[in-house]
């Protein structure tokens, strides 16, 4: 679901700092200000100043919200198998 023109332009009017994500790995994630938008893709300054294009079928929310948990890499432990690869 692409965001909408309206919750853009108010991320824009507010300065609102965004996390973009864009997969399961949060390294992967943009962090920035809205600038400007067309139908397809959306510019964020970050905070270095630069503007990076994304595409506007992202998951954009405030920064000060959680990630949410659909969007993040598995946290299982991992169990032992009780093979060893030492002998």
């Amino acid at each position: 679901m692409m965001i909408s023109e309206e919750q853009l332009d108010q991320y824009r009017v507010e300065s609102t700092l965004l996390r973009v994500i864009r997969d399961v790995s949060p390294t992967n994630d943009v962090r920035g200000i809205v600038v400007a938008w067309d139908d397809e893709s959306v510019l964020v300054r970050k905070k270095n100043r630069k503007v990076v294009k994304l595409a506007r079928n992202y998951i954009y929310q405030p920064y000060e919200n959680e990630r949410p948990p659909e969007f993040m890499l598995p946290q299982d432990p991992i169990e032992p198998d009780g093979v060893s690869d030492d002998e």
